[in-house]
């Protein structure tokens, strides 16, 4: 099973990004996320045997009880890569609990952390063609982040579905 960990956006939140997304809605090459679909990615970590469910689980709850309740903060848009033709068009995530949370979950699971650093963003689009850049938009998102999930992705021709398997709430 295809699974991540992440930290969902509230509704005024991704209602509020939504609109943002209709920056790219008249080119055909960016395809926008899905507003209920909208969140900030902890770790990724790919195919994996459902066996490990269970420690998944606990690595997560474990991860979440070590950081206090925080405010994220959405200010602004970038892209990855950041020079060069982009394929994915996000929004840049601050909070003082996103990096905590990150690096408990990769020193607990280094076989899954990858060699990239951790940066917190919301995927708004990803590219699927040759497309102009959407101009730099500046936002100000604030909201409390109280859970980490586990989430289970499967994708299709229409898109992936995502199944929040666990909540985490965090410390305070």
């Amino acid at each position: 099973m295809r699974l991540f960990y992440a930290v969902f956006l509230p509704e005024n939140v991704r209602e509020a990004l939504a609109l943002a997304q209709e920056k790219v809605r008249p080119y055909r090459g960016w395809k926008a996320t899905r507003p209920d679909q909208l969140h900030v990615t902890l770790m990724f970590l790919g195919e994996v045997d459902e066996t490990r469910l269970p420690q998944l689980k606990q690595v997560g709850e474990e991860a979440a009880a070590g950081v206090a309740s925080f405010t994220a903060r959405l200010r602004g848009t970038g892209f990855f890569p950041e020079r060069g033709s982009p394929r994915v068009w996000f929004a840049k995530a601050e909070g003082a609990g996103f990096g905590p949370l990150a690096a408990r979950l990769r020193q607990a699971l280094p076989e899954f952390a990858g060699a990239q650093s951790f940066k917190a963003h919301v995927t708004l689009a990803r590219r699927k063609g040759p497309v102009p850049r959407p101009k730099p938009l500046v936002l100000d998102l604030a909201f409390q982040v109280h859970e980490a999930c586990l989430v289970h992705s499967e994708l299709s021709s229409s898109g992936p579905t995502y199944q929040v398997l666990e909540r985490f709430p965090l410390a305070g």
